[in-house]
């Protein structure tokens, strides 16, 4: 399989692109938690010189600038079976809206997985392609972002839906 990366800068830092084939198969952030080995990503491609990276690097881009409110790539993840199940859910997340790791374990059946939510939800190798920040800790904290809380802020934040920060307002 022809894998390949681009590094590109965004507000959110910098940020590897990895394609295998024609599918995107990685976002990852300089320190993000579960970041494979650089070894695992194929060779480094300008990202001009190959359509699929550069393509979701402009998607990217216009959605950090909120001109663009989902993306629209192909995607492969390769989880075992569990994280195939949760990344399912997380991708159901609607756009300006959160659900807690207690409520993915719920929707999977049995309220205890919360734990193995989480970490099944960190483990997301494509994350803001497929919105892990949407989910959030019990009483809506903000916990566990493996590109950090801070990075998990920022996209809670430019997807909050204008009515919501109207009313914060007040």
């Amino acid at each position: 399989m022809d894998t390949r990366h681009a590094v590109i800068d965004t507000v959110l830092g910098e940020v590897t692109l990895v394609a295998s084939g024609r599918s995107i198969v990685g976002l990852y952030f300089r320190h993000h938690w579960y970041r494979p080995a650089e070894a695992t990503f194929g060779r480094r491609v300008p990202i001009t010189s190959d359509e699929l990276l550069g393509d979701a690097a402009s998607q990217l881009q216009d959605y950090l600038d909120a001109d663009r409110v989902a993306f629209d790539l192909p995607t492969a993840t390769a989880g075992d079976s569990f994280q195939e199940s949760v990344w399912e859910l997380v991708r159901q997340i609607p756009r300006g809206q959160t659900v807690t790791y207690g409520d993915l374990a719920d929707r999977l059946g049995d309220k205890t997985l919360a734990q193995s939510v989480g970490q099944a939800v960190g483990r997301n190798p494509i994350c803001v392609i497929l919105p892990c920040h949407r989910v959030v800790g019990a009483d809506a904290r903000l916990t566990g972002y493996a590109g950090g809380v801070a990075r998990k802020k920022f996209l809670l934040d430019l997807e909050e839906p204008a009515s919501a920060k109207a009313e914060r307002l007040f």
